[in-house]
């Protein structure tokens, strides 16, 4: 006999709302089942439509807001109800923070089993707009025009967008001048049902302490009609602009880069500063969107690595040396490694663009190289891990384990495998001291953390 839900499709039922997910919808339980409904916030009551049923949960549509929540605000976007580029516009700021230390610390103590664990007061901005030093917009067609903007919240159709809020706004401005130019020109949008078209990507970065920009045009061929066109209207109009770069993706994928790219004007690289460390960063290299809070996350796990300048310091992912030069200008040594063969050579480029020879850098994954530098008698006293949103490879936190290092510090892009993770390490002989929570994206539901862990010599 199938199971009766508490609910059907149509219902019209009130409810008040605890929790988020990870979209920013509101979650609220009716008898025991949970319903999901987007601009709802934590504390609220509010009349739902019932939209969808499944087994489990279900989907509804806010009705009308009986209990306002005093943290809720107006949107300043005139597109946030359409764009998912964004999902906590509705929340103030000392809200959104509030809830992010609340969601590390309830994560770690339900998936973890780390309860007592300090976490502190999330670690945010003065000022939570225009942060971002980089954005990737895609181009399509609506109505025979060329639209260029972020995807609608929970779909792949393009909103198209004017200017972005959280975007800095030197390269905002100039997406709407390519834009403008492509339009003008009659360049044909990308495709994606057909393969056809011309331009897939709007891509530009700004190094936000340098203020030098990069733009990228991504291209379906080897083709770019009008392109003294771009160049000039790009050049004339920012002089901050240091380089222009052709990218040519003729993939059927939705990835955003091909394996080509070409400098068509200017220099292959721009360069930005963390701290007293500069980088060049190419069209495709990894660097952090938000430097500002890049900076106050490394000076955190800083802290945590407790450099003294005579450690040996292994940087488990290490990317473009970011982590690892930050921590170089206090260690005795540091070893980086990365599973990406062109981030490796970008790691040695810029250790060598900061005359900074205490640091050696490999490509490949970590859980081959690290025992392999072990038996070749490197012993580190701090390990430092920054890994992709799923976290540490099983083999690689064994052979953290094994190693027995003073310090562990996890730099983490998702809570809940940061838990799962510091439950292995505590399993296997460290113990958690404490985790900083930092809000690197602002006015979304994205939260690092910092964690420090120890080895437990009490055992």
């Amino acid at each position: 006999m199938a199971e009766t839900l508490p609910v059907k499709k149509n219902d019209i039922v009130e409810v008040t709302f605890n929790d988020l997910t990870h979209d920013g919808s509101g979650v609220a339980k009716v008898g025991g089942y949970a319903l999901f409904v987007p601009d709802a916030l934590p504390g609220e009551t509010a009349s739902v439509k019932v939209l969808k049923t499944k087994k489990g949960y279900g989907y509804g549509r806010l009705l009308e807001i009986k209990e306002k929540s005093p943290k809720r605000v107006d949107p300043p976007c005139d597109i946030y109800d359409q764009c998912g580029g964004c999902q906590l516009q509705h929340f103030s700021y000392e809200g959104q923070l509030d809830y992010k230390r609340g969601y590390v610390r309830d994560v770690l103590e339900r998936i973890g089993g780390l309860s007592g664990i300090k976490v502190h007061p999330t670690l945010g901005m003065d000022e939570p707009w225009s942060y971002r030093n980089k954005v990737q917009v895609p181009v399509a067609e609506k109505n025979g025009e060329l639209i260029a903007g972020f995807y609608r919240k929970r779909s792949h159709s393009i909103v198209d967008m004017d200017h972005c809020l959280i975007t800095d706004k030197v390269i905002d401005e100039i997406v709407q001048t390519v834009k403008k130019v492509a339009k003008a020109c009659g360049i044909a949008p990308y495709n994606e049902e057909t393969h056809r078209g011309v331009l897939r990507h709007i891509v530009a970065r700004i190094g936000r302490n340098t203020g030098e920009v990069m733009v990228v045009l991504v291209t379906k061929g080897q083709d770019l009609p009008f392109r003294k066109r771009f160049i000039k209207e790009i050049t004339e109009n920012y002089p901050a602009v240091k380089s222009i770069v052709q990218n040519i993706n003729n993939k059927r994928a939705n990835t955003i880069f091909g394996a080509e790219t070409r400098t068509i004007w200017g220099r292959d690289v721009i360069y930005d500063n963390i701290g007293d460390i500069r980088f060049a960063i190419s069209a495709r290299s990894f660097f952090q969107v938000n430097p500002k809070q890049t900076q106050v996350m490394y000076d955190r796990a800083l802290e945590y690595a407790g450099l003294t300048g005579q450690e040996t310091v292994i940087d488990a992912y290490c990317g473009i040396g970011t982590i690892s030069l930050f921590l170089a200008q206090k260690a005795g040594h540091v070893y980086g490694v990365e599973i990406v063969p062109e981030a490796i050579e970008d790691a040695k480029a810029n250790a060598e663009l900061n005359n900074l020879d205490n640091a050696t850098f490999e490509a490949g994954k970590a859980e081959d190289i690290i025992p392999a530098w072990y038996d070749a008698g490197v012993k580190a006293d701090v390990i430092v891990v920054d890994p992709p949103r799923k976290g540490c490879d099983e083999a690689l936190l064994q052979t953290m384990i094994d190693m027995k290092p003073k310090r562990i510090v996890y730099v983490s892009c998702n809570p809940a495998t940061l838990a799962r993770d510091l439950k292995v390490l505590e399993a296997g002989g460290f113990k958690t001291i404490e985790v900083q929570p930092v809000d690197m994206f602002p006015q979304t539901m994205h939260v690092e953390s910092v964690a420090k862990s120890v080895l437990d010599v009490s055992n």
